[in-house]
């Protein structure tokens, strides 16, 4: 984290006022990027004592819009946030346990700005997102997630919740179609 004088110094040049929890949510953010609300939140309520959920989101959205902080939504996480802006870098995320790493645009002119076809929009940023499995998840013995194998996708599609490599079993259920009384038709209108 920037010293707090240069935090005040950055939310002043961003026209915004400096104020406590303003300065604790930057710091949250710049010591652990990638972090969620619920993560930023409670950084924040340890260096503050307390801070409002609400008051943590209305931060991010201002400290957001200000160009300050990234916020990031990979498929099946909830939002996240990093200091890490100004630059068209993306990220890989593990399927097994959420977590998320900074990856550099490709090096010379940014390919990944070069779209097979634009639509006649103008291109000014690419998000990418890598999806794999992290080293401590290699230890673990996850290699790939049900479905995959090496160079494939699955046909699945992402879910909210990260994969594991247990299958998932259900028991078929039966769906019982709700019972709608009779009414009579008459012909006249209530």
């Amino acid at each position: 984290m920037p010293a707090t004088a240069d935090a005040a110094a950055l939310l002043r040049r961003a026209s915004l006022r400096v104020t406590r929890p303003r300065m604790a949510v930057l710091s949250a953010v710049h010591d652990r990027p990638h972090s969620d609300v619920e993560g930023i939140a409670a950084a924040a309520r340890a260096e503050l004592g307390t801070v409002s959920t609400q008051a943590v989101y209305d931060v991010l959205a201002a400290l957001t819009d200000a160009g300050l902080l990234r916020r990031i939504e990979p498929a099946g996480s909830p939002a996240r946030f990093e200091a890490r802006v100004g630059d068209n870098h993306h990220h890989v995320v593990c399927r097994f346990c959420g977590s998320i790493a900074d990856v550099d645009c490709a090096v010379g002119s940014a390919p990944c700005l070069d779209a097979s076809a634009d639509h006649g929009f103008t291109i000014d940023e690419a998000e990418v997102t890598y999806w794999g499995t992290c080293p401590d998840c290699q230890v673990e013995g996850h290699e790939h997630p049900p479905g995959h194998h090496a160079g494939h996708q699955t046909t699945e599609p992402r879910g909210s919740e990260p994969r594991t490599t247990e299958p998932r079993t259900t028991e078929p259920q039966t769906i019982e179609p709700p019972s709608i009384p009779a009414t009579p038709i008459t012909g006249e209108t209530p």
